[in-house]
């Protein structure tokens, strides 16, 4: 699976989600858990296993942005694989 995130530092405004673009996010096509810092990617980990609606395959896609988003921020993930968040 390829991942999707770009990276993005303006975190957009609470009230319109859709000043974001898709990229941003973990779960691109329902635009759940953006990362646009460090800290939202560790949110997005601890998260992951919260969000519903999703197929195995939204999953695989949304850990290769995880991984792609905590490399670019220098987060260290122990995970290797979407399975371990569940």
């Amino acid at each position: 699976m390829k991942a999707t995130w770009e990276p993005h530092e303006r975190h957009g405004k609470l009230t319109a989600r859709s000043d974001l673009p898709t990229s941003v996010y973990a779960f691109p096509a329902k635009r759940k858990e953006p990362m646009t810092d460090a800290s939202h990617v560790r949110s997005a980990v601890a998260r992951f296993n919260q969000i519903e609606g999703v197929s195995d395959t939204e999953r695989e896609v949304a850990f290769e942005n995880i991984k792609k988003a905590a490399t670019h921020y220098g987060v260290t993930l122990s995970e290797h694989s979407w399975k371990e968040l569940v």
